[in-house]
């Protein structure tokens, strides 16, 4: 059993696969010394392949040792990133070869990306489309072109603007090219709950989807709408020196934790929920403790 204290320091390094992949973390030797922008050889399910560093090592936190990450083995040769670089120019070529091809062949698919595995005995074209395609002829084309077994693998329009990347609405790069790991479902329900205008095209990315945002916030909405009552839920408002006046819950304020009341003379007040009583109040409160 090794000694603590003379085991050798390890630490992660975030290294990327390919252009298009998000850094993953690797386990470095201390005796690597590693900068953002060097070519690695790292360990993969696949064997040994090429990587480029994109985070800086740091030290392997506690509560990540228990976890089973591939490792740095160690730098790349010149030859090794020489071939990689290639490889990867080849593949940008390949990406509108393709798109003409499936042009020839009348095929409404977007070619986003194309992967050479070493040697080039594989390749994997990823691409979008709207409606289900016959793609054998294409195959057959491409795998003359590229003398290589050709798969074709499609992709939703989520992972399209992913792999295209692009800046968001709130002017910074999109979530899912700069650090989602994963794609959550996103629910009309969500918007919903945050009172936000279901015909508004604001709530689509540039996927033309629902943002990925519209699920940061919605877990505190929904504690936070939980304390409140529903619309049209009759009730007591407390109004200043006037005492309490019988009302009706015309509309919320969520992130205010108030309410509209409208009362049987036809007028309204903003009234904050601490001031509010409606059936059903306590049993609210109960469920929140």
């Amino acid at each position: 059993m090794s000694d603590p204290e003379t085991a050798a320091v390890e630490y992660l390094v975030g290294v990327r696969l390919r252009e298009v992949a998000k850094a993953e973390d690797y386990l470095a030797a201390e005796d690597l010394e590693l900068h953002v922008g060097d070519l690695v050889m790292v360990s993969t399910e696949g064997g040994q392949t090429v990587g480029e560093v994109r985070r800086p090592r740091r030290p392997l936190p506690d509560f990540k040792r228990d976890r089973p990450f591939q490792r740095v083995q160690r730098p790349a040769t010149e030859a090794e990133g020489h071939e990689w670089r290639e490889r990867r120019e080849r593949e940008k070529r390949a990406i509108v070869t393709c798109q003409h091809k499936a042009r020839d062949h009348r095929l409404a698919i977007k070619v986003v990306d194309v992967e050479f595995t070493p040697g080039a005995r594989r390749t994997t074209v990823y691409f979008n489309a709207e409606e289900r395609v016959d793609f054998r002829e294409l195959v057959r084309d491409l795998a003359r072109e590229f003398r290589a077994r050709v798969e074709m693998r499609q992709i939703g329009a989520r992972d399209v603007t992913k792999v295209m990347d692009g800046i968001g609405p709130c002017g910074r790069q999109l979530c899912c090219s700069s650090y989602l790991r994963k794609f959550e479902p996103i629910s009309v329900k969500m918007a919903k709950t945050q009172d936000m205008p279901l015909t508004d095209n604001r709530l689509l990315g540039n996927c033309g989807r629902l943002k990925c945002c519209l699920l940061y916030e919605f877990s505190l909405y929904e504690e936070l709408r939980a304390r409140l009552p529903r619309v049209n839920t009759p009730c007591q408002a407390s109004c200043g020196g006037g005492g309490c006046m019988n009302g009706k819950i015309r509309s919320l304020r969520v992130l205010k934790q108030s309410v509209i009341v409208g009362f049987p003379d036809g007028t309204e007040a903003e009234v904050p929920i601490d001031q509010v009583t409606w059936e059903g109040r306590a049993h609210i409160q109960a469920q929140l403790k």
